[in-house]
């Protein structure tokens, strides 16, 4: 058995940025990890002259997140998406329409009737009402009525989440949004009373990678680590015992670790039957978060072989609209480097709640079926260059009603032991730049609670 300082168990981008951030604080640290490589699923690969993902594809700059890369020396490899990302698209009646980014495209746009607009635009003075415990689909129908819904925010969430409005949380999809009626009676006027607020930490606006894509950022997080990140070592369960944690690891690096302080930073079932050998409460309080199964499929395409002009950051595709296809990106025309000079890259995202049976299909089947899709929305001529399949069977936290209470119970149990912190994507939101976030605020509660 060998003693460190403090332990992370998982390599993905909140427990990698949770190390990096200890590291900084002057700490040893371990990475525990059960797979073969770090990073989770932020994998970028290099193909046939594209750069493309295998995971999520760009990431918004949080302030946590802004001051967790600034903090680590990362900051100056950012790379913005071109001004292009602005312009999102919706296939709506077989054509794409473009999402209304500003109030005057919100009065022109189709995807709404004019009686829908009028509705949305009454939210102001729409009565305080409802409470917690709201799907986001009984929040926003509340707030701004229901074709809004069905028109705009059901597929933003297929875009984020891959999931159903019907049955996420309001309070864990859109705090903010909720937060602001309960302040002020008005997701308007909160809003606006929020963003008059001096001193409140900023980010910035818009979508982000490296030019290396986010393999290489969760690269650079990984490198520092050297031998203290060990690969193929499952942490299968842990104990405190004489103010110390005990973990047990099977595989490669099989054999028992003590530490001091520990960052769990792992996927809700994982952390639940971890934390299950600490405290039941805590376990059973993370038991049963459901998670959106995901397939991803990157083609490459000469741009004449296109009949449509790809443009944009991509299309989403709202329920009742296709088949398996949940959305289409267009990363080559966000991010420098991603084609070859006259090709378009292409990702395809498939599944999700909508879909779960897809990830069951042959490469083949689901290639030629996304494909087919696709065909009819910007008119493919001749075979595109299959680049790479990836299936996530758990790709993307499904946070019900329920979820800000589960999580708050199971870090008011994790809180009953000494330097012991909770990260990721089921705690602190399912997007990588929230993960970054969140690793490094685990970081800092540890950090400040050796400091009292």
């Amino acid at each position: 058995m060998s003693d460190v300082e403090l332990a992370v168990v998982g390599a993905g981008a909140a427990g990698l940025a949770a190390a990096s951030a200890l590291r900084a604080g002057g700490r040893e640290v371990v990475v525990l990890e059960a797979s073969a490589r770090a990073g989770g699923s932020a994998q970028t690969e290099a193909r046939a002259g594209y750069l493309f993902e295998r995971g999520p594809n760009a990431f918004r700059l949080g302030p946590g997140t802004l001051a967790f890369l600034r903090a680590a020396g990362l900051e100056a490899r950012l790379c913005a998406a071109s001004p292009a990302s602005r312009e999102r698209f919706l296939l709506r009646g077989g054509r794409l329409v473009p999402v209304p980014m500003s109030p005057v495209a919100l009065a022109r746009t189709p995807l709404l009737s004019g009686r829908g607009k009028l509705r949305l635009l009454a939210e102001p003075f729409v009565a305080r009402g409802g409470g917690r415990g709201e799907s986001v689909a009984q929040f926003a129908t509340r707030r701004l009525g229901r074709e809004a819904v069905e028109a705009l925010i059901g597929p933003f969430l297929t875009g984020v989440y891959a999931g159903d409005e019907r049955q996420l949380g309001a309070a864990a999809v859109f705090p903010s949004l909720v937060e602001a009626e309960a302040r002020s009676g008005s997701i308007v006027r909160g809003l606006l009373a929020g963003a008059f607020v001096r001193g409140r930490p900023r980010g910035r606006a818009g979508s982000w990678s490296t030019e290396s894509g986010l393999g290489g950022l969760v690269g650079a997080l990984a490198a520092p680590l050297g031998g203290a990140l060990r690969l193929g070592a499952k942490v299968s369960r842990i104990a405190f015992e004489d103010d110390r944690y005990r973990l047990a690891i099977e595989g490669e690096s099989s054999g028992e670790l003590r530490a001091r302080g520990l960052v769990l930073a792992v996927p809700a079932g994982a952390a639940s039957a971890l934390l299950g050998g600490l405290d039941a409460a805590a376990g059973a309080a993370l038991a049963g978060l459901a998670y959106a199964p995901i397939a991803s499929v990157s083609l490459g395409f000469a741009r004449e072989a296109l009949r449509e002009p790809v443009r944009g950051f991509g299309f989403l595709v709202p329920r009742g609209e296709g088949e398996a296809l949940l959305g289409c990106l267009f990363p080559g025309e966000l991010f420098p480097g991603r084609a070859p000079a006259g090709h378009v890259l292409l990702t395809l995202l498939a599944g999700g709640t909508r879909r779960p049976d897809v990830l069951a299909l042959s490469d083949d089947r689901l290639v030629a079926g996304l494909v087919g899709e696709v065909d009819a929305v910007l008119g493919v001529r001749g075979d595109p260059t299959l680049l790479g399949v990836a299936r996530w069977p758990r790709a993307v936290p499904q946070p019900g009603p329920e979820h800000p209470g589960r999580v708050a119970a199971a870090r008011a149990a994790a809180a009953r032991f000494p330097r012991l912190a909770l990260a990721g994507a089921a705690f602190d939101g399912v997007a990588f730049g929230d993960a970054l976030a969140s690793g490094a605020a685990a970081a800092a509660r540890l950090l400040a609670e050796e400091r009292t």
